[in-house]
């Protein structure tokens, strides 16, 4: 047996100094990661915020560099047309249509997946889920004829509802696995005090899902602010236009003005990207809710 007294000491100093080196690795590493894909996503948005504010000559001479004459009127001119402002409001009032139903939709169907044990559960669990795997392009023309049917073309609602079946299957994945990390002693004491399904999905389920109802709402409302083929497809008159449909009736009007279709590009992601920001400590939240348990 090895006398332990006899052993060589082992250099504190050394350890402590590998350490740091393979810490200070693994962060210049992340740092550099993280700088890369920033780099990748702020680029083009600042380039495209500052596209805005130059002439056409300017845009093709300095793309990536600052204006060199700060053309404000480049903005000022899409604020105060009205057309902007009706394609923001139609693209506004789809978008929260969309959140709404969504997150009532998906959060029940959740709940009776997380709580309540049924025959097939499991079955329509991977039916819902499967819908991650097609998108709504793969299935436009069934869509659309179904819409036809139901008399929602040209409508708001023939926009919405598609999204809101496409977007269940993320939504009641997020929700389920949510719901069933909530501590199961909470779920006991309410039904011993005489509590039903109904009340604690509602005064104690939904209350403690702030972060998962900020994440899908955001996932929804970004998803739904940013489509293009549902519209497309669906609406035929230009009064009911979202702003991405706003943007092709607009670059043929400015086909060469890529200054101005630049401005106009920036002023309807902006929305988003504040929403975002607001949201972004509730949407972290959800999305690591779970993934490390005490």
């Amino acid at each position: 047996m090895t006398d332990i007294s006899t052993a060589p000491p082992i250099d504190a100093a050394s350890a402590n100094s590998a350490g740091r080196k393979v810490r200070t690795g693994t962060q210049i590493y992340m740092y550099a990661s993280l700088l890369i894909v920033a780099g990748l996503v702020v680029i083009p948005l600042i380039s495209t915020a500052l596209g805005g504010f130059k002439t056409l000559s300017d845009l093709r001479g300095n793309p990536f560099g600052l204006p060199t004459v700060w053309q404000w009127s480049n903005y000022i001119d899409i604020i105060v047309s009205q057309r902007y402002w009706l394609q923001m409001g139609n693209s506004l009032l789809i978008a929260l249509l969309t959140v709404f139903l969504t997150l009532t939709l998906g959060a029940m169907a959740a709940f009776c997946f997380a709580h309540i044990r049924f025959f097939g559960s499991t079955y329509l669990v991977n039916y819902f889920l499967i819908g991650l795997m097609f998108p709504a392009a793969t299935a436009i023309l069934p869509l659309y004829i179904r819409i036809r049917d139901l008399g929602l073309l040209n409508t708001y609602w023939g926009v919405v509802l598609p999204q809101v079946a496409f977007g269940l299957g993320m939504s009641i994945m997020l929700f389920r696995n949510y719901f069933r990390n909530l501590p199961s002693e909470l779920f006991d004491a309410a039904f011993v005090d005489g509590c039903g399904y109904m009340r604690f999905f509602w005064h104690i389920s939904l209350p403690l899902s702030r972060p998962i109802v900020a994440t899908v709402g955001i996932i929804s409302f970004v998803g739904s602010w940013n489509s293009y083929i549902v519209p497309l497809i669906m609406l035929n008159s230009e009064s009911l236009y979202p702003w991405p449909l706003g943007i092709m009736v607009y670059r043929g009007e400015f086909a060469t003005d890529w200054h101005l279709i630049l401005a106009f590009i920036t002023l309807t992601i902006l929305p988003t990207i504040i929403v975002f920001f607001l949201a972004q400590k509730h949407i972290i939240a959800g999305l690591t809710a779970g993934a490390v348990k005490s």
